[in-house]
């Protein structure tokens, strides 16, 4: 199986280089100083699970001219989906999956508009983990994968990849609600984002004040209601699920919008709570909690705020 991994970030990059590590044939397509230290040195993972160590892979910054990959892991910030998606159409073969492992519920439609042919899958990945410097990746905590076709049919190129996952040691399920599942980590997912990115403080400080806590629960229970008027049928208690998974978090765990907001880079802020508004708005749903956190993070959306 060859994948190529477009975005090699935390997300892409650490489950990249566990694939390689179990013998995929795996490429990364990456710029700047992470490309050139992945060709120098390989690409790198220092986790506080399993260690640090090393594996082998092609990285390139274009991938035309080379052999069609059978899976792309499409990693990259949801802002770039467009523009990503495009570059790649010379690696596709017409059964390629484009596996969507991104922030946000309709990156996937964006996939299928840009690319056809069924290409797009949905997926959902669970890990945190980010480029700690050029060529390496710091992996914290968790590490495993959903994915689904869209349509909910069982695929066998989709069971190729489980099995990649699972001779990899990564946790890998194939599910045929994978809209359902997309939701629910979107509910956290935005949460966890807009709160550790707001209060600059990670989930145990969140998890300590109570008021701070309270705000985490409201703006998950306005995503569920907008989830509700949009058709999805989420799991019966999805928003007391997600607050008892987040008081699993260790409590140092951040977010990537955290992340990106001190070091005064773009936000995912449209993708997710800019999203949630402008469907709450459509649909007539209340989202006040949420256009709170928007309108603080707003000033940052493009990097470091004017002024």
């Amino acid at each position: 199986m060859r994948v190529l991994v477009v975005g090699a970030g935390g997300v892409g990059g650490y489950f990249g280089a566990r694939l390689a590590r179990a013998g995929t044939d795996v490429t990364v397509l990456a710029r700047g100083a992470h490309l050139e230290a992945i060709r120098r040195e390989g690409l790198r993972v220092r986790s506080a699970v399993d260690g640090e160590w090393t594996v082998e892979v092609e990285a390139v910054s274009d991938p035309r001219g080379r052999p069609p990959a059978d899976v792309v892991l499409f990693c990259v910030k949801s802002f770039d989906t467009e523009a990503a998606a495009s570059s790649i159409r010379p690696a596709l073969a017409p059964d390629t999956a484009v596996v969507s492992l991104q922030n946000g519920v309709d990156n996937e439609d964006t996939l299928d508009r840009v690319l056809g042919g069924a290409h797009a899958v949905g997926g959902v990945a669970y890990v945190f983990a980010a480029i700690e410097s050029p060529g390496v990746i710091g992996h914290r905590l968790a590490g495993r994968v959903v994915f689904g076709e869209l349509d909910g049919r069982a695929s066998a190129r989709l069971q190729r990849l489980r099995e990649a996952f699972v001779t990899a040691g990564v946790p890998a399920e194939v599910v045929t609600d994978i809209r359902r599942v997309l939701w629910e980590k979107y509910l956290m997912i935005t949460a966890q984002a807009c709160m550790t990115a707001i209060t600059r403080a990670p989930i145990g400080a969140i998890r300590a004040v109570p008021e701070t806590w309270r705000m985490y629960r409201l703006i998950t229970e306005e995503l569920a209601a907008l989830a509700k008027a949009e058709g999805i049928r989420l799991e019966p208690g999805v928003v007391d699920a997600v607050l008892k998974a987040a008081e699993g978090l260790a409590p140092e765990a951040l977010s990537s919008m955290y992340h990106d907001l001190v070091h005064g880079r773009r936000l995912e802020l449209e993708a997710l709570h800019g999203r949630a508004l402008r469907v709450g708005q459509r649909l007539g749903v209340p989202t006040p909690t949420v256009f709170a956190v928007y309108a603080a993070l707003k000033p940052h959306a493009d990097g470091r705020a004017a002024g």
